[in-house]
């Protein structure tokens, strides 16, 4: 299916007030991580325009969002109370939310997305992968309109990362070109998604750079782009072997290529796409993340409403 992007919203914690973005009712005791991908969700949809949803009956239309850190903080919380003052003195409010999934759900609820409601957890690629897998359910005819993004928590201070945790959310909506043309609206340009396991032991070896960028290279093939055509870079990564593999791979690639420090979470790599998509460079740009663990992304951004590389179910 040929998709683009139609709408690109996005928030940040510092300044956040559910208030005014969501409104004073209904919304009071829902998780932080929660109230940011609604308010992302919501500027996202404002964005695309009025009917670019709901032109799409509920059953054809689905969410898919990436989280690494949405429950740490609550969890924590829920610990505390369960060891003190004992389970029963948990609230009903917020003690669903033990489960992952329910940080998405309200998305679907709140817009009538019944086709259906995906959650993605894999170390930093999980917004990325959110993007690909909600892809591919469309491809498969699942729905015909997508409702993506990437949402986190700020992790509580003794919590490993805590000094790079990530607070804020990215959604970013996906229609059929035909149908946005059919309905004069505009697009941003279109998004590919590519997965794969980089063993961070394979990383660490004299080989792991040379493995990476055959990975790249293959990645980057999969997703239609053609070698000597214009196309640059952000990589989004830590100090780990596996970053530092998959950092020589694109240095490699695109010399002077940018590279930005990662957060503990999913969410940086989500802005940088938010960002590529917005600037409307005119040529692709790609956004490569990885994670200690292995999980690494690249996210092929092509500009413009025609033309390049559709967001694909690879």
């Amino acid at each position: 299916m040929d998709l683009v992007v139609t709408g690109v919203g996005d928030v940040d914690a510092d300044g956040f007030d559910f208030r005014d973005e969501l409104g004073r009712r209904g919304y009071k005791y829902l998780p932080s991580a929660s109230q940011y991908v609604l308010a992302a969700a919501k500027r996202a949809l404002v964005d695309a325009g009025e009917d670019a949803l709901t032109a799409a009956v509920p059953e054809l239309r689905g969410a898919a969002v990436g989280t690494n850190s949405a429950a740490t903080a609550l969890h924590h919380a829920m610990d505390r109370t369960v060891t003190g003052a004992g389970a029963g003195e948990l609230s009903p409010a917020t003690a669903p939310y033990f489960s992952i999934n329910l940080f998405g759900s309200r998305l679907a609820t709140e817009h009538d997305l019944k086709g259906f409601n995906l959650t993605l957890t894999s170390p930093r690629i999980a917004g990325l992968e959110a993007l690909q897998t909600g892809a591919r359910a469309l491809a498969a005819g699942r729905a015909s309109r997508l409702l993506a993004g990437a949402t986190e928590e700020a992790l509580p201070e003794d919590e490993p990362g805590a000094d790079t945790s990530e607070a804020g959310a990215v959604a970013l909506l996906l229609e059929p070109a035909a149908a946005v043309a059919e309905r004069g609206g505009r697009a941003y340009g279109r998004i590919a998604v590519r997965t794969f396991f980089l063993p961070p032991s394979l990383a660490a070896s004299t080989g792991g750079a040379g493995a990476a960028a055959e990975a790249l290279r293959d990645a980057l093939a999969a997703l239609g782009h053609r070698p000597g055509t214009p196309l640059t870079f952000t990589a989004v990564l830590d100090g780990s072997p596996v970053g530092e593999a998959v950092g020589e791979a694109v240095a490699a690639a695109a010399p002077g290529a940018e590279r930005v420090p990662a957060g503990a979470g999913c969410l940086a790599p989500m802005a940088r796409v938010a960002a590529a998509l917005r600037n409307r460079p005119d040529h692709a740009h790609a956004v490569v993340t990885a994670a200690a663990e292995g999980n690494t992304a690249v996210c092929l951004v092509t500009p413009g409403g025609s033309g390049g590389t559709e967001a694909s179910s690879r």
